[in-house]
Formats: C-alpha cells, structure tokens, sequence
C-alpha cells in the first residue's frame, strides 16, 4: 500500500474519484470544495487535502483552497486512520477527533458518497 498522501496514493485516489460517478451534490452547478485540514504533522508533510467535486468529476490534490465550502479540521494520524478505514467519520466526531465548518448540509452526503466510493487507494 502507497504511503499516505504520496504522489502513488494520490493518483490511486484520483483514480478512485473518477470510477466513482457522480456526486449527489444539493446544486449541480457549482463546484463543491472540501478540505481536510491537518493539525498536526512534520513541517514537510502536507498540511491539507482538498476534493473538488462536481458534476462532471471529482479530483483531489494536496494543499488547501481559499474558496472552500467546508473544511475538516482533524490530526493527520486521523485522516490517515479514516482513509485505511480503520476509524470512521461518525466516531470521530462523537468523540471531537474532527471538527466541521462551512456547508454541512451540502458535506453530508458527500462523505457518505466518498465513503460509498471505497475512496481509499489500494
């Protein structure tokens, strides 16, 4: 298995995002931004994810985005955790490992759909 967030995990994503069909997004329109955002880690690791959903795709890429829609903010160990599915979302934010800001109306269903989508890369 590729190390988190490196270049061969990234594409798996990516790839991964791209099999999975469209998104249930509230307005199809627009471009749904969602951040993980990291709160600890190594200076030279990332500190952010950003998905950019919409109805003709979705990719992910390292950094943040100034025009996100919702940003999670979460340790990266966490992050990490999430994505092997060794932790899920509901847990993590029962127990404040997570914290939510922006359109959560609109992330909703976007979690369950990337979670639907087996988004994490083999």
């Amino acid at each position: 298995m590729a190390a988190f967030l490196s270049d061969e995990w990234m594409a798996a994503l990516n790839r991964t995002l791209s099999a999975a069909g469209p998104a249930p997004l509230v307005d199809p329109s627009k471009v749904f931004r969602l951040v993980l955002e990291f709160t600890d880690g190594s200076s030279n690791a990332p500190h952010a994810l950003t998905f950019c959903v919409s109805a003709t795709g979705s990719t992910a890429d390292v950094g943040d985005h100034l025009a996100a829609d919702a940003v999670i903010r979460l340790s990266y160990a966490d992050a990490e955790a999430l994505t092997k599915g060794t932790l899920d979302s509901a847990s993590a934010l029962r127990e404040g490992r997570l914290k939510v800001r922006g359109d959560v109306h609109s992330l909703v269903p976007l979690l369950a759909w990337l979670h639907a989508s087996k988004q994490t890369p083999a």
